[in-house]
């Protein structure tokens, strides 16, 4: 499928839009932020899954496949998107999701949403989810599934990057700091590979560990064979881990949105996006004069 109709049958909206606010804790400092919202690229599709979906549905596609397999927890953003993917495209759809347990018990509104868009909903005990990168286990999953197309966890792989190297380019010229939420580090290792000489990517992991490092470091040589762009990672922000939040980011989160006529923020990524950059400002880590931009992923 080429990118043409690719985007005949998704309908992106590209490039995405940029918002100024004016927020307290920057403009008291003289320092501009604005919003890149990848978060109204599509409705089913939002932000970085786009742009890091895209290309792995047209090698897909391009190679023959008529199913996609990919891997997610309870609350994937990226198993939904897969498999609303899946669904516009006319493509079948496996998520292999984390916790067998969740098979027994009623589906929460984000795997239901995956069910009801068509997607095969394939539970795994957690030591078995931890072998999604073993070239034998995925040999196995390719067996019983007949032959699907696989797509990484959170959708981050060699040609994801590529993909979001467009989020770079389209921040050239406008931004000192372009700042990403990142879970896989796809988005990151791809954003700051399109920006400009001079420019700087920031990441903010939504998990605890401190893997991510080595982690976006690995996607860049997959996808350009060596480290691009100016990129750092501030791990202080997780919030507890992966989906969890604290009572300050719940208050901080409501007050953005309402102060700037949101829609509520996702609490996984983008409010602890947002709360990171924040924090930052107050403790002047940005120049007077710059300009900051949070990539709003959905």
């Amino acid at each position: 499928m080429s990118s043409d109709v690719l985007g005949q049958a998704l309908g992106p909206r590209l490039p995405s839009p940029l918002r100024e606010v004016d927020e307290p804790a920057f403009t008291e400092r003289g320092v501009r932020l604005l919003l890149k919202r990848d978060d109204l690229i599509h409705p089913a599709l939002p932000g970085n899954k786009w742009r890091k979906l895209a290309p792995n549905l047209r090698s897909a596609t391009a190679s023959g496949h008529r199913a996609l397999l990919t891997f997610g927890g309870a609350y994937s953003n990226h198993l939904r998107a897969t498999a609303a993917a899946g669904r516009l495209l006319g493509l079948a759809t496996v998520g292999v999701v984390r916790g067998d347990e969740l098979a027994r018990k009623p589906l929460n509104p984000s795997l239901a949403r995956c069910a009801a868009d068509g997607m095969r909903l394939h539970f795994v005990p957690r030591s078995e989810y931890r072998r999604r990168a073993d070239p034998g286990y995925l040999d196995e999953l390719r067996a019983r599934f007949g032959g699907p197309y696989l797509v990484p966890e959170g959708g981050s792989n060699a040609l994801a990057v590529e993909g979001c190297t467009a989020l770079g380019e389209e921040l050239r010229g406008v931004t000192d700091v372009a700042a990403v939420a990142c879970g896989t580090g796809g988005t990151l290792a791809g954003l700051a590979a399109g920006l400009a000489p001079g420019q700087r990517a920031l990441g903010v992991p939504v998990l605890r560990g401190g893997f991510l490092g080595d982690e976006v470091t690995r996607l860049q040589h997959a996808a350009f064979g060596a480290v691009r762009g100016d990129w750092t990672l501030d791990d202080r922000f997780h919030g507890g881990g992966y989906a969890r939040t604290t009572p300050e980011l719940e208050e901080f989160a409501a007050a953005f949105a309402a102060r700037h006529a949101l829609p509520q923020l996702d609490r996984v990524y983008v409010a602890k996006l947002l709360h990171a950059l924040t924090t930052l400002a107050a403790e002047g880590a940005f120049p007077e004069g710059s300009t900051v931009t949070a990539v709003v992923t959905g």
